[in-house]
């Protein structure tokens, strides 16, 4: 199957800011790359993109598509100062089957295209639609949707009774053209008046329900889109700290990384080596190196979410990332441990120092290995757990310990803290098992 992807316009609202509007840069990809690396992900490689307006830029940028895995076609748009309906039109010629129309300024999860691709097409076209929408979508500016039993009874941006709006994603048979073509010779050219005509031959639609899109028509729409991007990036597993502390931070570096040609892989390290460096403050053992080996821990933890980020942002992730980036964490808690132990065994007066140390190492351990199958079943229910003392807690903890000089209480809590939740998700992940026997 192909995607058409209509990239002609000029987009005049942003082009103060960007030109063309199609490879206008979104964290750290532009808008058709990002529609692009979506596609993909969904395990469809074949493109025809139809340009216009400054077009030997998009090629340039875009190429034949080898970069990325996949191949692109042009269709040139003479025309491209109007409406979208001439230029699906201009790719009549290179699409005979059923296809994909996207349109480049609209953003959108993969779980929508996913959905979209599982349903047999025995009509003239499907429409996403989003009965829902969010505070982020310009209800004035959009497409509206009037539905009767699930297919399209009217369509336009000046509809005044609707039940959903247009999110510019179809999966659309090949009879869209003549439509077209009759709509063209009755001088009609926007592709909302050739999906209305359309509808007469049964076009049907499919509610998007809670997943995420958006038209970047302006300044606020580009904000919006960062804003929820950046949110879409964060682990659903997240601790409270990690939440309300770390993430907000991390967003602040994210925004800065994810421009640069740093890959995830090169972020992971950076993490453990800042970690790497709050172990040797610990080893030197007097307060002002344990304050600073405090602040470096927290800001490990803060950057160690980024790489996290940035891999999602730029569509980057893979098993041996995720796969590092836990090994690094482990010899990162190891260390830092070992170094808070070290500087503290040089107090006379502190006992089982290293007794202690060890317990919250272990606890520390387990503590990882056990959110792995913990974490799943909170996946699985798509909700964030009530209760989490994670790797973000940890971290916290010992930079409190570290600025009011009690890293010796700090490793006794961890002790505890750590082996009681471990024994906890032990005991929830025994009775989830038991339920499933029954």
């Amino acid at each position: 199957m192909k995607v058409l992807i209509i990239a002609s316009g000029r987009g005049r609202r942003l082009e103060k800011r960007f030109s063309p509007k199609p490879l206008l840069p979104l964290l750290g990809l532009s808008l058709i790359e990002r529609i692009i690396l979506t596609v993909k992900k969904e395990g469809v490689r074949d493109f025809v993109i139809v340009v216009g307006y400054l077009k030997e830029k998009i090629k340039e940028k875009l190429g034949d598509g080898g970069k990325w895995g996949v191949n692109i076609e042009y269709v040139e748009n003479e025309q491209w100062e109007k409406e979208n309906g001439v230029s699906i039109l201009c790719a009549h010629s290179l699409i005979r089957e059923n296809f994909i129309l996207l349109m480049a300024d609209h953003i959108f999860e993969g779980n929508i295209l996913r959905k979209l691709l599982k349903q047999n097409l025995e009509c003239a076209g499907i429409l996403c639609v989003d009965k829902n929408p969010g505070k982020h979508v310009d209800l004035e500016d959009a497409t509206k949707v009037k539905l009767k039993e699930g297919m399209i009874e009217d369509i336009g941006k000046d509809l005044d009774n609707w039940d959903a709006i247009d999110t510019g994603i179809f999966l659309l048979s090949p009879q869209i053209f003549e439509v077209l073509e009759e709509n063209l010779s009755q001088g009609k050219t926007t592709l909302s008046e050739g999906i209305k005509a359309l509808a007469s031959r049964g076009v049907k639609t499919i509610d998007i329900e809670d997943n995420f899109w958006i038209d970047v028509d302006t300044e606020k729409d580009l904000k919006n889109a960062e804003i929820i991007l950046l949110k879409k990036a964060r682990k659903l597993t997240d601790g409270v700290v990690s939440c309300y502390l770390n993430r907000p931070l991390s967003a602040f570096f994210t925004k800065m990384l994810v421009r640069k040609d740093i890959s995830p892989n090169a972020i992971s390290f950076l993490s453990f080596f800042i970690a790497l460096l709050a172990s040797f403050f610990f080893f030197r053992g007097a307060y002002f190196f344990n304050f600073l080996g405090g602040v470096f821990t927290q800001l490990s933890s803060v950057i160690d979410g980024c790489d996290g980020e940035i891999a999602k942002l730029k569509f980057k992730e893979s098993e041996y990332g995720a796969w590092l980036d836990t090994c690094l964490d482990r010899y990162a808690d190891a260390l830092i441990i070992l170094g808070i132990c070290l500087g503290l065994s040089r107090n006379v007066f502190l006992k089982n120092v290293w007794v202690v140390g060890f317990l919250a190492l272990l606890g520390s351990f387990m503590n990882s290995y056990t959110a792995i199958k913990y974490d799943t079943l909170f996946r699985e229910k798509n909700v964030r757990p009530k209760i989490r003392v994670g790797r973000d807690l940890r971290y916290f903890l010992i930079m409190v310990g570290a600025i009011f000089g009690r890293l010796f209480f700090v490793l006794y809590l961890l002790a505890f803290l750590t082996n009681a939740e471990s024994i906890r998700r032990i005991y929830v992940l025994g009775r989830r098992s038991d339920e499933k026997n029954l």
